[in-house]
């Protein structure tokens, strides 16, 4: 199972954090058919929202990540709890870009760097707060990178990782780093940080080469005392359910819901766009909601 870390050094001066999302990417790229350029994509989104969702500690805190550049993509969205569940999807999980002339592929590309990264933090009390940056250059590390500098006017570095097959596009390893200076942080930690990050290999080398989510904090934070903050497992979970469902057709209204279209077996179908799972409603159960629709209007109007 994937997991992630968070150390922080003894003076209180830097914050880290790394993951192994690579069980969690397999999954999406497994529900959702990505192809290599939208898993890498994708993927970078899914492992950077794990890393802000391990910052949750209000039970029921959710936090998204939402990106449209305007490219090929289209809009990619991740979500992750304070149980440290992570979903999410892309618009054209059917797009592939050729491999750039570095031998990457071209994630910048396929998202597009003309849109902006929302960011929005839910913690179930009252309405949830909403940050958004223009993208940098819809590479993903890069905009979190960017929206921690302007949203919250935290110093960070960010580095997120994808690693595919060539011949067959198939997820092998994925994984993410993030380091924030903290209020008090002097130049000489900010210039030790900037030195150990310099000799950092990618993300995704260091894991293939076994080294683990600690090690990839300490190596960053080399020079410093450092503690663990805590560590905890991750994974690709959906929370989706017939009764939610349901609750979405509600806000169609009557009318809406006695019309939708049916199968040849008479059922509405509604699938998940994070898992794929499909759930059906029959004519019965369309009308008993169509006439709930009914009653809420009726019900609002008398107030």
């Amino acid at each position: 199972m994937d997991k992630i870390i968070r150390m922080i050094t003894s003076d209180g001066s830097m914050i880290a954090s790394a993951i192994d999302s690579s069980t969690i990417v397999r999954t999406a790229q497994q529900v959702h058919g990505l192809t290599k350029t939208a898993c890498a994509a994708l993927g970078r989104l899914l492992t950077g929202a794990s890393i802000f969702g391990a910052m949750q500690k209000i039970d029921g805190a959710t936090v998204t990540l939402k990106i449209n550049g305007g490219g090929p993509l289209g809009t990619l969205v991740a979500i992750a709890d304070a149980d440290w569940n992570v979903r999410g999807y892309v618009d054209h999980a059917e797009v592939e870009l050729p491999i750039r002339g570095d031998g990457k592929i071209d994630v910048g590309g396929a998202v597009g760097a003309d849109g902006r990264l929302a960011v929005f933090r839910d913690t179930g009390h009252g309405e949830p707060y909403v940050g958004q940056v223009e993208l940098v250059s819809g590479e993903i590390a890069e905009d979190i990178t960017q929206y921690y500098a302007q949203s919250e006017q935290t110093p960070t570095v960010c580095a997120l990782g994808v690693l595919t097959d060539r011949q067959s596009g198939r997820a092998l390893l994925a994984g993410g780093l993030l380091i924030q200076l903290l209020p008090g942080a002097d130049d000489s930690a900010a210039d030790r940080l900037e030195e150990n990050i310099g000799k950092l290999e990618a993300v995704t080398t260091m894991l293939a080469k076994g080294i683990s989510p600690e090690e990839m904090c300490r190596k960053a934070l080399e020079g410093f005392s450092v503690e663990v903050l805590d560590e905890m497992p991750v994974r690709y979970a959906c929370n989706c359910s017939k009764e939610r469902f349901a609750g979405a057709l509600l806000t169609l209204g009557p009318q809406e819901i006695r019309t939708l279209p049916l199968d040849d077996q008479g059922r509405a179908e509604a699938v998940c766009q994070y898992c794929g799972r499909k759930y059906y409603f029959s004519r019965e159960e369309l009308e008993a909601l169509a006439r709930r629709a009914e009653a809420q209007r009726q019900t609002k109007k008398e107030k």
